[in-house]
């Protein structure tokens, strides 16, 4: 029997009745939506689902964020058009069930017997074969013989001759029906784990999603959902210490609460990592308290081996930090002091940054998350630069290899536990905000060299670009905050450019030669200190982007590279005696000369014009911490989840007999002949003609003759 692509024809309806009902069972129809489901899955596969929208619009800029939205694409699974693709396949697969299952079960139910002997004569597949047997006798054993091979088969008596009609593989159309009630029985398990009860719920009970932020003790009962809800799946944020009795269902227009049947109260979470710092596995100890007996039960949460209580499957989603309890020192990063003041806040919360740090303006400090190990790549991928680490094609590219991603590809991987790490965003007054990363050790670099790492970015999904604060020798950032403030102290800049040239020229020099170098030495440490603009219709930019724009602007071209080394090699020295004066100031001895002083100098250099781009307010320096972790759980009713099963079983059954099993039917026509003896014609077909059947024709035709021929 063959199958037909076209669909259902009915009678007695209007055209546009009869050619709807065609195409939607039709099997093109069928096909097509499955294309479509299958493009769809592959994009809600590539693009990452159910973030907060703020992050598309940084991926894909305004207009395209808006576009995808409006197409459900940053919830494909869930959006009106993916159910409705649903819907009608199942429509048209039960359809296409309903016409040919019938057709089918009859003919696997059909012996066939209705052949002639002219009829199996036309066959491609056919022999024929003389014996001395009777034709009783001659039946015995061709019966014997097909049941010896796997066959059924029925005799009848057909005009003087006997008729025996054999099949066998029929379940091969079993197959077509498994699976194809296996599509309709895995979308309808789809259709029930959707949200579509949800959408149903809030149709018919005045339910609606919320939008912002409130106490789920506060959140009205049109914005929850019931503890008997038959499907979802949301999630929920338990610290350690604390207890949940809700999950949040997330939805493209706000957030569900879905009230639990049961408290979750987080004991411990437990996290080990590999040697690369991913996570290689987190587990949480949890109590789960049943509210109506008052029975509770320990269990371990682990990733893919979730704990089932009243239908309710708990996973272990993901981690984050509970709000630890972090005390910090701020130093100033603005003005002429470097008093650090104590400072402290939790994650999750913010506390406002007063005093002489945030001079006259406001801020906020946010702090969002806390890593108590952090593997990070801190191989050198920086190019080539001579003994002052002056750049070798500008003062513009120096400047953008000091200040450059942390995490380079182009170089080889040193990979290293650096210790733990704070991430705080500082808010203004006008709610514009910079987020800071910073860690807590200083991390040894090229040359045995430590520095404090602190990040920086303007967008929530940017790279981080790090600022390196040189340690000192008691492995602290007083000394670099000391030179820092120096540097935004006019008197300190002039003492330490009387100190250079003094230093710079022998004795006998005269007065007014001093006095000019003493003047360029000031000049170059202004424009470094962004005292004063770089060219005539500039503004003050600070750091070696200015002395580059000054040289730029000031010096011929043919000789812009030997006057860049000269103005390094005086900012060198200005920035030593102005570290000198610093300590001086501080009531601490002069710093003695050394690889180790000369090399905290030319770094302290680097992260002093580095700062005008780091712009912060105040440097954070993590002191002690007590942390709290929490655990992300997924929670899901799925009752679906059994119907997808048993489609899933239906469908491999299925494709298993379409694929392997192959019918054959075989028809021996049997009568006697003048001689005494039985003529036999064999004739045999299948659905599918392979080098396995040409095969099993050969041998049944060889084994066939035996049985005929011999006595």
């Amino acid at each position: 029997m063959s199958i037909s692509t076209s669909g259902m024809q009915i009678k007695g309806a209007q055209r546009w009745v009869r050619d709807g009902v065609e195409l939607v069972s039709s099997m093109r129809f069928a096909i097509s939506l499955l294309t479509v489901l299958a493009i769809a899955s592959i994009v809600g596969t590539v693009l990452k689902q159910g973030d907060p929208y703020p992050n598309y619009v940084n991926q894909f800029g305004p207009f395209w964020a808006d576009v995808f939205r409006s197409l459900g694409l940053y919830t494909v699974y869930s959006s009106w058009w993916f159910l409705l693709i649903l819907f009608f396949l199942m429509a048209s697969t039960t359809l296409c069930i309903v016409r040919n299952a019938p057709k089918m079960i009859a003919d696997i139910r059909s012996w066939r017997d209705h052949v002639r002997e002219g009829s199996l004569r036309a066959f491609g597949h056919k022999a024929e074969y003389t014996g001395p047997l009777s034709r009783t006798d001659l039946l015995k054993r061709v019966t014997g013989y097909l049941g010896h091979r796997g066959y059924r088969f029925v005799v009848r008596e057909r005009e003087g001759a006997t008729l025996v009609a054999a099949k066998a593989g029929a379940i091969n159309k079993i197959g077509y029906i498994f699976a194809h009630s296996a599509i309709v029985i895995i979308c309808l398990g789809g259709l029930v784990d959707s949200d579509l009860l949800i959408r149903v719920q809030m149709a018919l009970f005045g339910k609606s999603p919320l939008q912002g932020n409130a106490v789920i003790a506060q959140i009205p009962e049109n914005h929850r959902l019931s503890a008997n809800n038959p499907a979802f799946r949301g999630y929920a944020f338990v610290p350690e210490g604390g207890k949940s009795t809700t999950a949040i269902l997330n939805f493209q227009d706000g957030s569900v609460v879905q009230d639990l049947p049961f408290s979750i109260e987080l004991k411990k979470f437990h996290v080990d990592y590999y040697s690369t710092g991913m996570p290689k596995l987190f587990a949480s100890d949890i109590v789960v308290t049943d509210p109506e007996t008052g029975k509770s039960m320990d269990a371990t949460v682990k990733v893919n081996e979730p704990f089932i209580y009243k239908g309710v499957a708990i996973y272990q989603s993901s981690f984050e930090d509970g709000g630890s309890k972090l005390k910090l020192t701020g130093y100033p990063m603005r003005g002429a002091t470097d008093r650090p003041f104590a400072f402290s806040g939790d994650i999750g919360g913010s506390t406002q940054l007063r005093g002489g740090a945030a001079g006259k303006d406001a801020y906020t400090v946010e702090f969002s998350d806390f890593r108590a190990i952090n593997v990070e790549n801190i191989s050198n991928g920086g190019g080539e630069r001579d003994v002052r680490g002056v750049a070798r094609k500008s003062l513009r590219d120096e400047l953008g290899a000091q200040l450059g991603s942390g995490a380079r590809t182009d170089v080889g991987k040193d990979l290293r536990n650096v210790g733990p790490s704070v991430q705080y965003k500082v808010r203004d007054r006008s709610g514009q905000a910079k987020e800071y990363r910073n860690y807590m050790l200083p991390i040894l670099v090229e040359d045995g060299e430590r520095v404090f790492m602190t990040g920086v970015r303007d967008t929530p999904d940017g790279p981080f670009q790090y600022l390196r604060i040189p340690a000192d020798a008691d492995g602290s950032v007083k000394q670099w905050m000391l030179l820092r403030a120096a540097l935004q102290d006019d008197g300190a800049r002039t003492e330490a450019a009387r100190r250079f040239a003094m230093q710079s020229l022998p004795s006998q020099t005269s007065a007014e030669l001093r006095g000019q170098l003493q003047e360029s030495a000031k000049r170059e440490l202004d424009l470094f200190a962004g005292a004063m603009p770089a060219s005539k219709n500039g503004h003050a930019t600070g750091g070696l982007q200015a002395i580059a724009e000054f040289v730029n602007e000031k010096v011929p071209q043919e000789q812009q590279s030997s006057a860049a080394d000269m103005f390094r090699r005086i900012l060198d020295g200005t920035i030593w005696q102005l570290w000198q004066v610093a300590r001086e100031q501080a009531g601490q001895p002069a710093a003695v000369p050394s690889p180790e002083t000369e090399r905290f100098v030319h770094t302290a250099t680097n992260a002093l014009s580095d700062n005008f781009l780091y712009d912060a307010p105040v440097f954070l320096q993590l002191d002690s911490f007590e942390q709290i972790q929490a655990s992300v759980f997924q929670l899901t009713r799925s009752p679906g989840k059994k119907i997808v099963y048993l489609g899933s079983l239906l469908l491999v059954l299925g494709i298993f007999s379409m694929f392997y099993v192959r019918e054959r039917r075989l028809w021996l026509w049997v009568k006697d002949t003048p001689e005494g003896g039985s003529s036999v014609l064999m004739a045999v077909s299948t659905t599918r003609r392979t080098l396995d059947f040409e095969k099993e024709f050969a041998r049944t035709k060889a084994e066939m003759n035996e049985i005929v021929t011999k006595r």
